[in-house]
């Protein structure tokens, strides 16, 4: 590895494209047709790297593999001999690294500042052989800088966001200017702070730039947790909650405020529990749902927004993970006429996507499906959607009750709660409707003893469930970067117990790339548990047997656990056994 030469030399697509043909990275064919090539103004305007990142070239020393960003960023770093940086936006501290340089500065560079400590200050950069801007920075800083290089895009990109979100924060703080600081705590402690509006343009801007973030980052949910100086802002991707930002705590109320005012909540009320929905846009013009609730804490109103994909009723059950005898099983029993199909698990499981998936299917013209619900997570116009309002006395088990006078064929109830709303769904299926449901269980024979606890007779139990559905969901391996590593036969083993399954010759590891923000994971998928009621598991329910014999018996008839499912997506190379064990309960766990 070669050190940066000391003569300044500003990269342009000439240079780039020769050096690429001599590493052997790229053929002089291809170097050839992309000088001769003319540009546009904009694409004349992006670093050479980006552009030649853009044409899709066959990478030359790697057969079958293609110029991408991150190859070429990696290579201009070995030339250059810097380490190479991918910028994740989830861990950078925004507000310390844009106090560092002004955004004109940053940009007339091409870098942007990606940490910041009492021992040093890094700046990635695109022109890794220029380097006469350092210690101008260095004098301001008064720590030493260390160069890292980072792919242009991402530079150009994160530059603007960071820096434009900070303007807005700086704006709705009221902050006044100084010239002499140098980094954003220094300007909070002496800007002058005011309540800021939730209509203030500075809100508006850092809502838009929120919702589009996470959208970005493929969040689930956003939460914005008050505390005593600041509010934070986290985000849950693939399951796993991940902090953003920490904004001034003036600022926080009013993000807030401004949310509620979108979701026509009271913005005066800030003592109850409230509810509300957006709809948005994200960047490509796609719409988008918001569901919110906030609750009032210590130090003011917490508030979480839930992301809803508007093309969850148009998954297939190959994209839920619901594949094979499993698939077959679940249609099985959905295709029934009457009785009651239970989907269990904790919040957060996929339940209801499972269920909205199903019920699209069964939605033809021939047949009324009805749905009451707490609260209407995704509205489809296949079916009747009606929202539980307890406060008029609409709830569960009055809901199921109405239905029933509505001529329906099929009937979702969203949760079974009480007693109640478990005999109202026990006497819709005894009079000839198909009931799907969930209910709070760790997997599926615990539903039963759950249904018991309730009161309901064994003999209604038995008579009326046709199956029951536990499920989990797992973080998939990023097929980007995931790679191959021996098999550990032990940890098979006791992922697999009881049942004896052959250890596979190899298992895939979460490796960490650009395309998965380096968690190594990207997406989730489902596993199952299905248990339907035959004669053996009907008769072991009316002679009242514990939950342990119940499954074993289930077990007997070749219901494979939530960790078995499991087992056979690491088998496949689609998770980890580390993730499965995460989510999924031990089989012989009594409950």
């Amino acid at each position: 590895m070669t050190s940066a030469p000391s003569v300044e030399r500003v990269l342009d697509l000439r240079n780039i494209l020769n050096d690429l043909v001599v590493d052997g990275r790229m053929s002089q064919a291809d170097a050839n047709t992309l000088s001769g090539t003319s540009r546009t103004k904009e694409q004349a305007l992006m670093h050479p790297l980006a552009y030649v990142s853009l044409q899709n070239f066959d990478d030359q020393a790697r057969p079958g593999k293609k110029l991408s960003g991150e190859v070429l960023t990696q290579w201009l770093g070995d030339k250059a001999g810097l380490p190479v940086f991918n910028i994740d936006p989830l861990k950078i501290n925004v507000a310390s690294v844009t106090g560092v340089m002004s955004f004109a500065f940053a940009k007339r560079h091409n870098i942007v500042c990606v940490s910041v400590s009492t021992e040093e200050v890094v700046v990635a950069c695109s022109q890794p052989f220029v380097t006469g801007w350092e210690p101008q920075l260095e004098h301001v800083v008064r720590r030493p800088i260390r160069r890292v290089v980072a792919n242009p895009a991402d530079i150009e990109r994160y530059g603007v966001e960071f820096y434009s979100l900070a303007k807005s924060i700086s704006g709705a703080s009221g902050l006044k200017e100084a010239s002499s600081v140098t980094n954003f705590e220094q300007l909070l402690e002496l800007g002058t702070l005011k309540d800021p509006e939730a209509n203030d343009q500075h809100i508006v801007n850092i809502v838009d730039w929120l919702l589009q973030y996470a959208f970005d980052q493929r969040a689930s949910d956003i939460h914005l947790e008050p505390r005593r100086e600041m509010g934070k802002i986290r985000f849950r991707i693939d399951g796993v909650l991940h902090p953003v930002y920490e904004l001034p705590i003036q600022v926080a109320t009013a993000v807030v405020s401004r949310i509620k005012i979108l979701g026509r909540m009271n913005v005066a009320e800030k003592r109850k529990p409230q509810d509300g929905r957006i709809k948005t846009k994200r960047a490509d013009g796609s719409e988008v749902e918001l569901r919110l609730s906030t609750l009032p804490t210590a130090f003011g109103e917490k508030l979480v927004m839930r992301i809803f994909d508007p093309d969850v009723l148009l998954r297939s059950f190959v994209e839920l993970g619901l594949t094979g005898e499993d698939y077959e099983r679940w249609q099985t029993m959905v295709d029934r006429p009457n009785g009651i199909v239970l989907v269990t698990g904790p919040t957060g499981s996929g339940k209801t996507t499972t269920l909205y998936s199903s019920l699209k299917q069964l939605a033809t013209e021939e047949v009324n499906v009805s749905t009451i619900e707490d609260p209407i997570e995704m509205v489809a116009e296949a079916f009747n959607q009606t929202q539980v309002q307890a406060s008029i006395g609409l709830d569960f088990a009055a809901g199921v009750r109405t239905l029933m006078r509505q001529d329906p064929d099929i009937i979702m109830v969203g949760e079974i709660r009480d007693l109640e709303t478990a005999q109202m769904a026990i006497q819709a299926a005894l009079t000839g409707h198909l009931v799907l449901t969930t209910l709070h269980t760790n997997d599926a024979p615990s539903a039963v003893t759950r249904l018991l606890d309730l009161g309901i007779a064994p003999y209604l139990i038995s008579s009326t469930i046709v199956g029951i559905m536990a499920q989990r969901l797992v973080r998939t391996l990023c097929p980007h970067c995931k790679e191959e590593t021996p098999a550990d036969s032990k940890a098979w083993l006791a992922l697999t117990y009881p049942w004896k399954a052959p250890t596979p010759s190899h298992f895939a590891k979460p490796v960490g790339c650009l395309e998965c923000r380096n968690t190594g994971y990207l997406g989730r998928q489902g596993i199952y548990e299905i248990l339907p009621l035959s004669d053996a598991i009907q008769s072991s329910i009316n002679n009242e047997v514990g939950l342990l014999e119940l499954r074993q018996q289930a077990m007997r008839e070749g219901m494979r656990t939530l960790r078995l499912s499991g087992a056979q997506k690491v088998a496949a190379g689609v998770t980890t056994i580390e993730e499965v064990l995460r989510v999924a309960p031990p089989p012989e766990k009594k409950q």
